[in-house]
């Protein structure tokens, strides 16, 4: 991922969730450090034809939320990454690490 993210790995969800396909989680230093991640991602995005439905988190950017319907990306603080574990709680998903 660009902007140094670290520990970014996607979970494949399909057939295990009907909100999304795939999760692509990341891990940002600092709130700045998720922030401009998290904005990197949109612009990207953007410049590929892909528009979020939603974004949350960014302003405070400890766990930012990027909603593009069949991908869904977050970006976190450490901590927070630590404390709500997605990649423990869909533990059935297959995982793949992100370089």
């Amino acid at each position: 991922m660009e902007r140094n993210a670290r520990e970014p790995v996607v979970l494949d969800l399909r057939g295990l969730s009907d909100v999304t396909d795939f999760f692509l989680i990341a891990t940002g230093d600092s709130d700045t450090h998720a922030r401009a991640i998290s904005e990197n991602v949109i612009d990207r995005m953007k410049q590929r034809g892909f528009r979020p439905v939603g974004v949350e988190g960014l302003p405070q950017a400890r766990w930012v939320l990027m909603d593009y319907v069949g991908l869904i990306v977050h970006v976190f603080l450490g901590e927070v990454r630590d404390f709500y574990r997605l990649e423990r709680l869909w533990g059935d998903a297959p995982a793949f690490q992100v370089e």
